[in-house]
């Protein structure tokens, strides 16, 4: 998505401010000096710190100036602040604490959808895992069919506050695709699992939907701890999917 020059103001801020060239407590340079740095007007910048404040990143103050919040502070619901983290690097710490709240949320998340799913909705988990299986088979984009199959889910729960939060655990779950895909038929392995998902779900049985994505989301844990383990580079969301060669 192509950002206007607010957008692309917020992010190189906000991306500064996660990467830690302005450490926690300390001012980040005044308006004039920003705006001349970026090459854009003091208003830009002026509106760009407003929108850094309500992600809990800085806050403002007579006297003081705008100064750089810890970071639990900042609002890790939000996905810009995801994005930026992953672009300075993913840290175990991150990943960890994402994959504890995917495991907290999703399974509760996939019994409300195995008991309201809409005939609408399970068309559309229907047609993300087609797209998987179209991936695997013949190749093609396989994390993003991935990421709308769980989306799809958390959305066919029909709860408002899950179905937001579902905009930041998005993040976690491109990059526990992305890193799934590495492994050798990753993808492969899982199809059966989804497919349990779904017909869980389609049957209307909570408890067996629950146990299924409990398998997913385990599977998803012990592909991010070996890859921590062995220190590969991690993938950034700023990069495009992987693709999956033909079998």
């Amino acid at each position: 998505m192509i950002k206007n020059v607010h957008g692309n103001t917020v992010d190189h801020l906000g991306e500064a401010i996660v990467a830690g060239r302005y450490s926690a407590g300390s001012p980040i340079p005044a308006e004039p000096l920003l705006g001349e740095e970026l090459g854009v007007s003091r208003t830009v910048v002026r509106e760009a710190i407003k929108s850094l404040v309500a992600k809990g990143l800085v806050s403002t103050g007579p006297k003081v100036g705008t100064r750089v919040l810890p970071d639990d502070q900042w609002n890790w619901f939000d996905p810009d602040v995801i994005t930026w983290q992953s672009k300075a690097g993913l840290t175990p710490e991150f990943l960890r604490d994402l994959q504890d709240l995917r495991r907290v949320v999703e399974p509760a998340a996939v019994r409300l959808a195995a008991q309201r799913a809409s005939a609408q909705d399970i068309m559309e988990i229907e047609a993300a895992y087609a797209g998987m299986k179209h991936a695997v088979e013949q190749g093609g984009d396989y994390v993003t069919h991935d990421l709308r199959f769980h989306q799809g889910l958390l959305r066919a729960c029909g709860n408002r506050m899950i179905v937001q939060m579902s905009k930041a655990l998005g993040a976690l779950l491109r990059t526990s695709f992305e890193i799934s895909t590495t492994r050798k038929d990753g993808p492969k392995g899982s199809l059966p699992l989804h497919r349990a998902v779904l017909d869980a779900v389609i049957a209307r049985n909570p408890g067996k939907a629950e146990k299924a994505i409990l398998v997913l989301i385990d599977g998803a844990h012990d592909d991010i701890e070996q890859v921590l383990a062995s220190r590969r580079r991690l993938p950034r969301l700023s990069q495009p999917a992987s693709l999956l060669k033909a079998a």
